[in-house]
């Protein structure tokens, strides 16, 4: 599996689509395999969900994103896990765990929201 860490400095991003990177994890056997971080192309309705199903990723973590940044992803096969923060550490081995859970999005704005405005 490739999990893909909305990052803030060594924390877990509050707005997915707004980070400046995303740290890439692939993970096997219940380990890290090997670890990158991926620079944002910037905030594009749609670039996100296209550009991390390249690079393979198969689930992503966030503090938040909108409802259909949301339904992007998963139309790309990758799931999402929102509500989640922390420093990015704690969290791929809590994630590898099976510790991290479906939580609230910091992202609160309605499903007809277009861009979100953190």
């Amino acid at each position: 599996m490739k999990v893909a860490i909305a990052k803030d400095g060594d924390f877990v991003s509050e707005h997915f689509g707004h980070c400046q990177e995303y740290a890439l994890f692939v993970v096997e056997n219940s380990k890290i395999a090997s670890r990158e971080n991926l620079v944002s192309p910037g905030h594009e309705p749609g670039k996100l969900p296209a550009l991390l199903a390249g690079h393979k990723v198969t689930h992503v973590l966030a503090g938040g994103m909108g409802p259909k940044a949301v339904d992007l992803f998963c139309a790309n096969n990758i799931e999402v896990f929102t509500g989640v923060r922390g420093p990015i550490e704690t969290v791929i081995k809590d994630f590898m765990a099976g510790k991290i859970a479906q939580g609230e999005s910091s992202c609160t704005h309605g499903p007809d929201h277009e861009e979100c405005g953190h």
